[in-house]
């Protein structure tokens, strides 16, 4: 660490309990060990809210800044009419901070149970809990609000995919009775109920349909749960509007599972169905995306069908893709001529139009659109200065900001409040008042809070707080070397990169060590835990997986296994890491042999594809050599995957 220059102590006005070392213009903020035991301790006796003990322990908390969660809680836990007068003072003091919130839901919870309508209103607020909702509507009615103003409410509320708690059925009942709960209402929540909702739902809302239209309930239903049901079109027995809606759904999941089902099954409803223009080109968008992505013969074919006047981003990569796989250079041209104006800037259609002109040996032209490439500091730059053999650039632009602005907005309560939770241990309240201290800040100050929380190895809230201010130039700051000598050692007990398991890291978490993906990845390089005891040889908990120098050495081990199943290539390694081996080694047998770069692009899976792009350019950064040609994209340049 950098010599200490001098130390500030901020008053109980400021910081409270916090300390500051103040190094150079870095500040490590450093908290009252004395004050968090106490805290502690007071926590443990909440239920002797009471007692003598608990109330010496709460007044020697005075200026601790986790204080307030010490009221929150007691008012939680021992909710009662009484309290009403506290509990507004409570939550108008921390209105919108994460203080609030738990503890209105649970005075809401309580006062809906005690029937106290008058009082529930004074202090509802908007929320997405469907429970709070329903209670407000029926107090709303019992204070003598207008139906005709109450009941059009109950119509977005019924109309989700998932059943409503029964607490809603007194209002549910009332608005059916007054009409609301038309046909088209049932028809349009049956459409919910199957794609992405509860499909057990179905039934339910099919008995709610006249009995000449409750098949097309059923017909829903079944096909929700069987795609393949589209192919026996003896099913449509009218081939009316609504049923055209099922098909369509339908067969936009068929073409995933089977598409040869599906091309022949709407080759032959395109004779007996009248497709609207939209449904039309729905289908035609998911047939060409979804055969594209499997390498079908008739790829091409049906990305050709396409409007363009509704070609997006996503429908460009996979033309690029078709046409990159035949490396059919003229053709790549003429696709990019044809793109969008306000496409053909990006990166990514750059670099191709500069391999394509370089192809087709219009080296001039190709060289110099590479040249202006190469000045980014970006997966494509890159790649066009390992071209030209020129070295990269990272455009570093540091961020110059003096200890007066930091001191100033740790004066925020939120800001202690965050700082304290995450000394703690407590990142998810951590990173909630983080949250709530960012909108209290200007884009000024929110890029003093990211260089607060770098120099105290909060590294994720750093990286994020950039992001969202859009401030992407300050590279240490973006790109952290955390837990550095952690990673290091792994690193180098397995013989692998220690750049490439900082990038990892890097894009998997951004150094967060309790990260949890949708899917039940685990820590900071995100391991699934069946992975993780596969690699352990033993059982793994969820806390063995957040503590970050086990997730290293398990996820540098499984970066090794990668590597040498993949005999030594990074870059399948790398996709391996994200998709699976066993993808990889799918669409490895379904390609033909060709340039790494046009490999990447070809990927099937576009989560895959953008993170082997990412992984590589976060690892030249974190081995960038000024002066030195990448050695990392030189091999991208030059090395063949496929058979």
């Amino acid at each position: 660490m950098k010599s200490i220059l001098k130390v500030i102590l901020l008053s109980v006005c400021t910081l409270s309990s916090i300390n500051i070392l103040q190094a150079n213009d870095s500040l490590q903020i450093l908290t009252d060990v004395g004050q968090q035991r106490i805290f502690l301790k007071a926590e443990k006796l909440l239920v002797k809210s009471n007692s003598q003990q608990y109330q010496s322990l709460y007044n020697q908390l005075y200026y601790y800044p986790l204080q307030p969660y010490l009221d929150q809680r007691r008012l939680i836990e021992n909710m009662q009419l009484s309290s009403a007068g506290e509990i507004a003072t409570f939550l108008e003091k921390h209105q919108h901070s994460p203080l609030d919130w738990p503890l209105r839901k649970a005075w809401l919870m309580f006062l809906a149970k005690k029937n106290k309508g008058a009082l529930f209103l004074e202090f509802y607020q908007s929320t997405r809990n469907n429970v709070l909702t329903c209670h407000k509507l029926n107090f709303s009615l019992e204070a003598g609000l207008p139906s005709n103003v109450v009941l059009p409410q109950v119509t977005k509320l019924w109309l989700v995919g998932k059943s409503l708690d029964k607490v809603c059925d007194p209002i549910i009942e009332q608005w059916q009775q007054a009409g609301y709960r038309t046909d088209e209402i049932v028809w349009q929540r049956i459409g919910l109920a199957a794609d992405g909702g509860k499909h057990t739902l179905i039934p339910y809302l099919t008995n709610l349909l006249p009995k000449d239209q409750q098949y097309l309930g059923r017909l829903w239903h079944q096909v929700r749960r069987d795609p393949a049901t589209v192919t026996r079109q003896y099913k449509f027995i009218k081939k009316s509007t609504k049923e055209s809606q099922i098909y369509t759904y339908g067969i936009k999941r068929l073409i995933w599972r089977d598409p040869d089902k599906a091309l022949a099954s709407f080759k032959k409803a395109q004779q007996t169905f009248t497709f609207s223009t939209t449904q039309h080109q729905q289908i035609v968008a998911k047939f060409a995306v979804a055969l594209a992505s499997k390498n079908h013969p008739q790829a091409r074919i049906w990305l050709e069908k396409l409007d363009p006047l509704n070609i997006d981003s996503n429908i460009m990569q996979w033309q690029l893709t078709e046409v990159l796989k035949q490396q059919n250079w003229q053709l790549v041209l003429k696709e990019l001529a044809t793109m969008p104006e306000k496409y053909k800037a990006k990166l990514q259609w750059r670099y191709w139009y500069a391999r394509a002109l370089i192809a087709t040996d219009d080296l001039e032209h190709g060289q110099d659109v590479m040249n202006e490439l190469s000045s980014k500091r970006h997966y494509y730059g890159f790649l066009a200065a390992s071209y030209l053999e020129t070295p990269v650039s990272l455009q570093n632009s540091p961020l110059a900001i003096t200890s007066q602005e930091k001191n100033a907005i740790l004066l925020h309560p939120s800001a202690k409040r965050a700082f304290e939770f995450y000394y703690l241990g407590r990142y998810v309240k951590a990173r909630r008042e983080w949250r709530y201290w960012l909108t209290q800040l200007n884009n000024r100050e929110k890029l003093v809070a990211a260089k607060l929380a770098n120099e105290n190895g909060w590294f994720d809230r750093a990286i994020f707080t950039l992001s969202k201010v859009g401030y992407m130039d300050d590279v240490e700051l973006r790109f952290p070397k955390a837990f550095d000598k952690k990673i290091n050692q792994h690193a180098k007990k397995q013989a692998i990169n220690p750049a490439w398991a900082f990038a990892i890291a890097r894009r998997e978490s951004s150094f967060m060590t309790d990260a949890r993906s949708p899917v039940g990845a685990k820590g900071l390089m995100q391991l699934m835990p069946n992975t993780a005891k596969q690699l352990k040889r033993g059982s793994v908990s969820r806390q063995y997986l957040y503590n970050a120098d086990n997730n290293i050495k398990l996820g540098t081990k499984y970066l090794r296994k990668l590597l040498d199943k993949n005999k030594g290539n990074q870059i399948l390694a790398t996709a391996s890491y994200n998709a699976g081996p066993h993808r990889v080694k799918g669409w490895l047998k379904n390609s033909h042999a060709m340039p790494a770069d046009i490999w990447i692009e070809t990927i099937p899976f576009k989560e895959t594809r953008n993170y082997v792009k990412s992984v590589l350019a976060y690892q030249e950064i974190y081995q960038h050599k000024p002066g030195q040609v990448s050695q990392i994209f030189e091999q991208v340049i030059n090395m063949s995957i496929g058979d």
